[in-house]
């Protein structure tokens, strides 16, 4: 019984020192060698940090194309889903707002057209992404707010929009932040 014990507690300081030392170090020190060298991959404006590339942020104007909704507000902190499920009426009601909001400021569209990422938050909270047929929806209205050419704003979803990795895995999707820094690029 002792041998077996002793083991135990062998075995159980090695694991700490693997997983809780180790391990962390020998993920940052990888972490170094990425894009963002472990803090990141910043989108920088005019030499300042506008955001992050696997953050999502509000956008709420008009003239932006919107991200997905956020359970936590885009704070990175309180990275979290909401955990209401489809027969939650609270969880009901707030995604029909968010598709009333979508027609009301998207006229032209109907209900089937809207994509479920556009009216459903993630499990982070913080996506970056919408999806094409979700950038595609919101053409219409911010070539109206910003007097452009609808042609010039699909072909900017289309030059922004990112395929399936790999060419097989995943749904098209489209970097909100980024599209919405080209879009402003494209105004000026």
């Amino acid at each position: 019984m002792k041998k077996y014990i002793i083991q135990s507690i062998r075995l159980t300081l090695v694991l700490m020192v693997l997983l809780c030392i180790v391990y962390p170090f020998l993920v940052a020190f990888a972490g170094k060698f990425s894009k963002g060298e472990g803090g990141g991959e910043k989108i920088t404006k005019n030499g300042k940090v506008v955001g992050y590339v696997l953050l999502g942020q509000s956008f709420t104007k008009p003239e932006y194309f919107w991200g997905r909704p956020s359970a936590v507000g885009y704070n990175a902190a309180g990275s979290a889903g909401s955990n209401k499920g489809p027969s939650n009426p609270d969880y009901l009601k707030q995604v029909s707002d968010r598709v009333d909001t979508l027609l009301k400021y998207n006229p032209g569209i109907r209900k089937s057209d809207i994509p479920a990422d556009m009216v459903t938050a993630s499990g982070s909270g913080l996506d970056p992404n919408i999806s094409e047929q979700g950038a595609i929806i919101q053409i219409k209205r911010i070539a109206a707010y910003r007097k452009l050419d609808e042609k010039k704003v699909a072909e900017l979803v289309v030059e922004n929009t990112q395929g399936p990795l790999f060419g097989l895995f995943g749904p098209s999707s489209v970097n909100v932040l980024k599209l919405n820094l080209a879009l402003d690029e494209l105004k000026k």
